[in-house]
């Protein structure tokens, strides 16, 4: 807002001026924009660290229909639960076994504007998922619990969400969509997907889908000095496919599954040329110890940043 002030004004006027200025004190002055909290990269590896514990005592795995699946979502809500969010257990069917999603609305916000944010809870069969795609929900799991240490108000009313069977073609989050009515779609105005965000030979992809969110990531890690591509490689094969398929924005993040990383990326992002991003994906290997930290770290805090910068 500018502030007029007449030409003849007293030297007290001014400085009374220069302070509402500063200092917001005008009525009706919007207030500057909250940031995001850094996210502890410390604590979405504990998270890491309870998933892998709960596929190891359910047979190795974290699948559709098996009890580390059920054990995982039960490990999530918990902590929601206990942070004051309003969880919702969705339940389907598929294969000829019972799925779940689970989603978690934190109170307050413009109902009628949602900010989501989602990833898929389900391993394969053969190894736990702690990259894939463990990383992406227990980045969304401490975004959704800073979001209750900070008691934060946005104007916009978020959600989180932990998709089931998408191992199996994104089985819940199309049943989520699907069970949506119209008017309900019509009110989702971000769909952020985290699916594989701590790749052991990490590339910074970023979806080149709706301009607003894919600005507001691209942004964010200029801002840290990190260059991004776009993601090409997961493009129709992770949960943000039902949303865009209806026509609600979408964007994202991703580090990479089994494309070989070339040699101007390794220069680019390091790591090694010739590699897969993920030598692990969708194998038994998919461990605790097949993560890189410093890009799950970043590719948290970017999370971070969009559901702050998107929802406020």
């Amino acid at each position: 807002m500018k502030l007029s002030v007449p030409g003849r004004a007293t030297g007290a006027v001014v400085v009374a001026a220069v302070t509402l200025l500063t200092t917001g004190a005008i009525t009706g002055a919007a207030p500057a924009p909250t940031a995001a909290p850094d996210i502890p990269v410390a604590n979405v590896k504990a998270h890491l660290a309870q998933l892998q514990s709960i596929a190891t005592a359910n047979g190795g795995n974290r699948a559709h229909g098996r009890t580390g699946y059920k054990a995982s979502i039960d490990y999530v809500k918990a902590k929601l639960d206990a942070a004051g969010f309003t969880t919702t257990l969705q339940q389907f069917t598929s294969s000829g076994r019972t799925g779940y999603n689970l989603i978690a609305d934190w109170p307050g916000g413009d109902a009628n504007q949602v900010v989501m944010a989602g990833s898929h809870l389900d391993s394969v069969t053969a190894g736990p998922g702690i990259n894939d795609n463990g990383s992406g929900s227990a980045a969304i799991l401490e975004t959704a619990l800073a979001v209750s240490r900070a008691q934060y108000q946005p104007t916009k009313h978020l959600r989180f969400a932990w998709w089931g069977a998408e191992e199996l073609g994104m089985v819940g989050s199309k049943y989520y969509v699907n069970s949506l009515s119209s008017a309900n779609r019509a009110k989702i105005s971000d769909y952020l997907n985290f699916d594989m965000i701590g790749s052991p030979n990490p590339g910074y992809f970023v979806y080149d889908d709706d301009p607003t969110i894919e600005k507001t990531f691209k942004d964010y890690f200029a801002g840290v000095g990190i260059a991004t591509e776009p993601e090409t490689e997961g493009d129709g094969r992770s949960d943000h496919s039902p949303f865009k398929n209806v026509g609600i924005p979408v964007g994202g993040l991703f580090s990479g599954a089994d494309y070989i990383k070339t040699a101007a990326q390794a220069a680019k992002w390091g790591g090694t040329s010739g590699q897969a991003f993920d030598r692990c994906y969708h194998a038994s290997c998919d461990t605790a110890s097949n993560i890189d930290d410093t890009a799950l770290n970043r590719n948290a805090d970017a999370l971070a940043h969009a559901v702050w910068t998107l929802s406020s």
